[in-house]
């Protein structure tokens, strides 16, 4: 107890010698994946997260682009955007606490509009998600009358209000084809939506929004990851044509994992963000990782300190406006009835 009263956990979290000893074996996981001068850092904070986590009965879940500290040492739930959308679907909890961007937030709320779901920081957006408004997709409806709209699921809820169905970039292709129509308006990513246009007889009318993480790599980079270190490349869908044109595989987050347990690469190169890397080392411990990645400046603003401040004062809470969840829920579920039909 604090000379406030309070219990430590609710206070700034301090490091004491007996956290060593509680916390090794995830210490020994750490250390493979951060500084090691890095992790007695992060262990008081995981500490009192923990803590708070079963005082409050959350779920803590946390996309594959956190930093290692946040995916091994406190999240419940991990992966892809589409495996976070059927957990809090399917996971029954009054409290998820978002470790990943905005548009995951809603998401998780749409999904289960009977739980209380926050993020760490209300401010982590998405740039693709910022490329598109409602207004837009009614436009490009006029435009196009009758033909159907597919969205990412990196967009706003008011965005998939106005779509038929959502995606992911696992089952893009699948989604576009089961629309049952030989045209389709696809957004907001012009590469993912370029990428399943060559994938698919269907026609796609895309829109010209891009991820910022993904859009600056370059065939130069790729090639000289190839070149100077003998790495197989591996490529997400929102890179641009140029860059994917030199990868061994393209694929989402998930199916990035499925293909590296199948072909056992001894030197891999992933073209995409930084921490995917890092948290897939740990799976592939006799792979060579090389990374010709950038970071996303708006994962990057969950840490473990603001997700400690969300669980202790129940703040950042995301909410829907009843109207727009009941149809933006409604593209969702036809999302997640296709499930993850990606060719890994």
């Amino acid at each position: 107890m604090s000379a406030a009263g309070l219990p430590e956990h609710l206070l700034q979290p301090r490091w004491h010698p007996a956290l060593e000893q509680q916390y090794a074996e995830l210490t020994t996981t750490l250390e493979r994946l951060l500084p090691c001068v890095e992790v007695p850092m992060h262990l008081p904070w995981i500490d009192a997260i923990l803590q708070l986590k079963r005082e409050r009965g959350a779920v803590i879940m946390a996309h594959s682009y956190q930093s290692p500290e946040i995916f091994h040492g406190v999240a419940d739930v991990t992966g892809d955007s589409l495996a976070l959308a059927q957990a809090a679907k399917d996971c029954g909890a009054d409290l998820i606490v978002l470790c990943g961007v905005h548009f995951m937030a809603e998401t998780a709320k749409i999904i289960s509009p009977g739980t209380r779901v926050l993020i760490p920081d209300l401010r982590a957006g998405c740039s693709l998600a910022d490329s598109i408004t409602a207004a837009d997709v009614r436009a490009l409806r006029a435009r196009h009358p009758g033909v159907p709209v597919v969205s990412y699921v990196n967009t706003t809820a008011g965005v998939k209000a106005e779509s038929d169905a959502c995606c992911t970039s696992a089952n893009a292709v699948q989604v576009v084809e089961a629309m049952g129509s030989d045209r389709v308006i696809f957004l907001p990513d012009r590469y993912l939506g370029a990428y399943v246009a060559s994938q698919t007889a269907v026609e796609l009318v895309l829109w010209d929004g891009c991820c910022e993480v993904h859009e600056t790599f370059t065939a130069a980079q790729a090639r000289h990851a190839r070149e100077r270190f003998d790495a197989r490349l591996v490529a997400h869908p929102e890179c641009p044509p140029e860059v994917l044109a030199e990868a061994d595989f393209v694929g989402s987050t998930s199916a990035m994992g499925a293909w590296l347990a199948r072909e056992k690469p001894e030197r891999v190169a992933l073209i995409t963000e930084c921490s995917m890397a890092d948290n897939l080392r740990l799976r592939f411990p006799d792979t060579e990782f090389i990374q010709p990645c950038n970071l996303c400046p708006h994962m990057k603003r969950i840490t473990l300190p603001n997700i400690h401040a969300c669980l202790r004062d129940l703040s950042g809470e995301v909410t829907v406006p009843a109207g727009i969840a009941t149809r933006a829920r409604r593209a969702l579920e036809r999302m997640l009835a296709v499930g993850r039909g990606e060719r890994v």
